[in-house]
């Protein structure tokens, strides 16, 4: 038989609170499930502690965590909080906070529940004010009336005659007050709300931990759905391509037919016989064929009206030559069609938090974490491995456009920002918070680029004088790259450039950070030593301006790639040497580029390289290799950006779709 506990009011209020040890609120309150999501909800509250930078409370809220051994609620601190802590030190406003804040968790209950928690909450009040008068604290009783009396009366009118107790000399001798005098009414109200609380805190969750439950639940169910949509529609696209290629070919076969028209009378042909083909056509054809004898294949023209002799007579030479180039073309482009076949993978990840096309993406020092910057301003850190923590997912508003991104290349901790308003900023991921916002001279406000060493704790600058809306390249004004300290925050030198220098758009260390590569838009690669300040060569590498450089594995060689999707390895050895080259102009059309600045970065191994493209699927080129390359699986609009893990054989890609892609190959 189930175990039952009355707490009994004076007749006028005539209510009556029962819980039921076994049955009783069993029934009222459908089971939620446990809470499984605790630890998850510590975490949250651990990073909105560190990021609002309560580190008192933090440190507080960590001891008291290391000393929980029951890992659940903890009823008995409640109570204890309310009839040790709030009501004998009458702190009546901390009682009311938590009164607000427990009805509050079970609002969303049933609503014979609320009934109960009203009720209970009237008991804890009133339990308060006998507490009060018994101390001989009426002015306690009095204060508590002039704050929340309106509050109270609003909520039930019973209250009216609680007004006078402070005012009756011998209040436990009233009636309608005698029974709240009472221990055994006290005791019910402690037993009541222990058991009430129990039962609330064991068999459901608060609110905002079913939020977030619930949240998760969708997220979870969200990302399996984007997996299938995105291998549904990597399927559509390769399925797509190959119509588009097959109805490519189609038009080109049908570009190719020949119909070989000889005129059957020889005096209405005067070349006839005279070795020369005459060839009848219409004069809008974009090729013609010719019969080598007159009398292969005689036949009438179908429409007379066509035929003009003038424009149609050509040379067997000249239609020849021409007819075995177009062969030679489509060859060739079929032939660069099968150089690259789809990339073969093993997993592909799609992030979906920007709201604006990608204009960065890096990954770590150590490949667990990713920055994704979009043209609107916004930066987002995210892991893609579902088992990683996400204590450091972070979401940076940087309220102009974002050029370059970079991170400490001896951990994880730092990310530098750079921004189009001449800004970097340095947000520490563990602190959730940007702990420098430096500023670049007003004459060079455009931070182009940004690469740290990876032995000392500095980093370079690539700035221009100027950001044009054209995105133009040659319009970037002049360039200024500055040494910073990453202790101090401060400029250390600005490396020599010369007079007017044209932009520098990229730069890179070597592996142990004595060199330094900087590649400008005028075509030329300029080096430094880094120990001295000083350049210390430098050579013309393109005709054009050139978009990214980057030090080969082996350190040996360096790569540069221009606007005109010419990629050159060079010797570091023998200067001016090219060790590889190739082209990749027919994935970068610089004319529907939406951003000047293309991209290359290499795997781990330095022997493929992938490049930013216009296309929807990016190139990767095996460096030095018999096989010419690779195309990744396509994304919905154009590459603006990619990098590659530093350690294993994945890649990311950056869209103007707004999407970041992780790819692990096979």
């Amino acid at each position: 038989m189930s175990r039952e506990y009355f707490l009994h009011f004076s007749s006028p209020l005539n209510c009556v609170v029962q819980l039921s040890g076994s049955k009783g609120l069993s029934l009222l309150v459908s089971a939620q499930g446990k809470m499984e999501n605790m630890l998850y909800a510590e975490e949250l509250v651990r990073e909105f502690l560190v990021f609002r930078g309560f580190t008192n409370t933090l440190q507080a809220f960590v001891k008291e965590l290391g000393t929980d051994t029951g890992k659940g609620f903890q009823v008995d601190k409640i109570l204890d909080l309310i009839f040790s802590i709030y009501v004998p030190k009458f702190q009546a406003e901390s009682l009311f906070e938590l009164l607000r804040f427990l009805k509050q968790c079970f609002s969303s209950l049933e609503t014979q529940l609320n009934s109960i928690i009203s009720d209970l909450d009237v008991s804890i009040i009133r339990y308060y004010i006998i507490h009060a008068i018994q101390a001989g604290r009426k002015d306690k009783v009095i204060e508590l009336f002039d704050i929340h009396g309106s509050e109270l009366l609003q909520k039930d009118q019973e209250w009216a005659s609680w007004f006078a107790i402070p005012y009756i000399k011998a209040p436990q001798s009233e009636p309608q007050f005698r029974v709240y005098f009472s221990k055994e009414w006290s005791n019910a109200l402690h037993l009541s709300l222990r058991n009430f609380l129990s039962k609330m805190f064991n068999d459901t969750r608060i609110p905002a931990l079913m939020k977030i439950s619930s949240e998760r639940n969708v997220v979870s169910c969200l990302k399996g759905d984007i997996k299938q949509l995105n291998f549904k529609l990597a399927q559509l696209q390769v399925l797509l391509e190959e119509k588009e290629t097959q109805l490519h070919q189609l038009r080109s076969n049908s570009l190719l037919a020949t119909e070989v028209i000889v005129g059957t009378n020889s005096s209405s042909n005067p070349l006839a016989g005279s070795g020369e083909a005459t060839v009848f056509g219409p004069a809008s054809s974009h090729v013609v064929c010719v019969s080598s004898s007159p009398q292969a294949g005689e036949r009438e023209p179908k429409h007379s009206d066509d035929i003009r002799p003038d424009d149609t007579q050509v040379s067997t030479s000249k239609i020849s030559s021409h007819s075995s180039q177009s062969e030679k073309n489509t060859g060739n482009e079929a032939q660069r069609e099968e150089e690259f076949p789809e990339v073969r993978v093993d997993f592909q990840e799609t992030f979906l938090g920007h709201t604006s096309p990608i204009s960065r993406c890096r990954f770590s020092a150590t490949g667990d974490n990713v920055a994704s910057a979009s043209v609107d301003g916004t930066v987002r850190i995210w892991t893609y491995d579902s088992s990683a923590p996400v204590s450091r997912n972070a979401t940076i508003y940087c309220g102009a456009e974002i050029m370059s991104l970079e991170w400490d290349c001896k951990s994880d901790r730092l990310l530098l920002i750079g921004t189009t308003d001449g800004g970097i900023k340095a947000w520490n991921v563990d602190a959730k918070r940007v702990v420098c916002d430096l500023s670049c001279t007003e004459a060079f406000p455009s931070v182009l680029d940004l690469k740290c060493s990876p032995v000392e704790p500095i980093f370079v600058s690539a700035a221009a004088s100027r950001w044009p809306g054209s995105r133009d390249i040659g319009e970037l004004g002049y360039a200024s790259l500055t040494v910073w300290n990453m202790r101090t925050w401060k400029a250390m030198t600005v490396l020599p450039l010369g007079e007017d220098p044209p932009p520098v758009t990229s730069v890179c260390f070597n592996h142990n950070g004595k060199l330094l590569a900087a590649a400008a838009t005028d075509g030329m690669i300029h080096m430094f030593d880094m120990s001295a300040g000083l350049q210390i060569t430098g050579w013309p590498a393109h005709d054009s301006a050139i978009s990214s450089v980057l030090f080969g594995s082996d350190e040996t060689s360096i790569f540069t790639l221009g606007i005109d999707g010419k990629i050159f390895e060079w010797s570091l050895q023998n200067q001016g040497e090219v060790l590889w080259s190739t082209d990749c102009g027919r994935f970068c059309n610089l004319q529907s580029l939406s951003h000047y600045k293309q991209e290359m970065a290499l795997d781990a191994d330095g022997r493929k390289l992938l490049v930013t493209s216009n296309s929807l699927r990016a190139p990767i080129y095996q460096v030095r290799g018999h096989a010419y390359g690779m195309r990744t699986l396509p994304h919905s609009a154009s590459i603006t950006t990619v990098d590659w893990h530093p350690t294993s054989p994945i890649f990311l890609t950056g869209s103007a779709d707004h999407s970041v892609r992780v790819t692990s190959m096979a």
